[in-house]
């Protein structure tokens, strides 16, 4: 490694330690109540729920392969692509704040809006940063990672470690892992973004919430992407 590279490496060592930490006692307790409240809803509509995230995905998914530029970053260094991340990363926090803001003072009809569109524009900025980090989304594998990078970042702690340990060893786990789980994809999610999305419906708040709560979790993606995909590069590094 050079000498950026064993910068990067104790950076993701570190990012490491705090993602598998236990959540506080707020997190915790959220998660449990969801856990109580999604026991009360019927199976069918889970199935219902679940197929129709799964379908949106899939749809954002294809769209995204298309419109990103799988070139942008040949031939930079592992430096420049993380600097090149890191003003990607600024530009969908800025798209994802504005369409919460925007979402937000609509009322309830247009923060019911939110949800598709704030998680297309997660996807478009996860095929971006595969992009950046050279590794190709036109492999069914590499959208596959793509999905467990977002399932990183918007889980809990057990299925958060579990993750994790998936993408720290994914040239051995990916021949294994041919499909999601989409049910405990859709569900992860939600629980985790469901308080910030419900205060968004407020009338009076819901434009300052939704800007507030879009960008935070763009940074927070941003920098769950970055490190998923260093640790990749300096795990095994791809053909760039």
């Amino acid at each position: 490694m050079n000498e950026y590279e064993l910068k990067v490496f104790d950076e993701v060592t570190d990012w490491k330690f705090k993602i598998t930490k236990r959540s506080g006692m707020v997190s915790r307790f959220s998660k449990k109540a969801q856990g109580k409240i999604n026991g009360l809803i019927p199976e069918k509509v889970h199935q219902v729920i679940t197929e129709s995230i799964k379908a949106m995905v899939k749809t954002t998914l294809f769209g995204s392969k298309i419109t990103t530029n799988k070139n942008q970053a040949v031939g930079l260094t592992l430096a420049d692509r993380d600097e090149l991340m890191r003003r990607k990363t600024t530009v969908f926090q800025k798209t994802a704040l504005i369409e919460g803001a925007g979402t937000g003072a609509g009322g309830i009809l247009l923060g019911l809006a939110d949800f598709p569109l704030l998680l297309s524009i997660k996807m478009k900025f996860l095929f971006e940063a595969a992009s950046i980090y050279g590794f190709n989304t036109n492999e069914y594998e590499e959208r596959l990672f793509i999905l467990h990078v977002f399932q990183l970042a918007f889980s809990s702690d057990e299925v958060r470690r579990k993750t994790l340990n998936e993408i720290e060893n994914w040239e051995e786990r990916k021949q294994t892992l041919m499909e999601m789980d989409w049910r405990k994809f859709q569900q992860e999610y939600r629980d985790y973004i469901d308080f910030a999305k419900m205060l968004q419906l407020v009338p009076g708040i819901g434009a300052f919430v939704g800007a507030y709560a879009n960008n935070n979790l763009l940074k927070h993606l941003g920098e769950t992407a970055m490190n998923a995909y260093r640790l990749r590069i300096l795990t095994k590094a791809p053909e760039l």
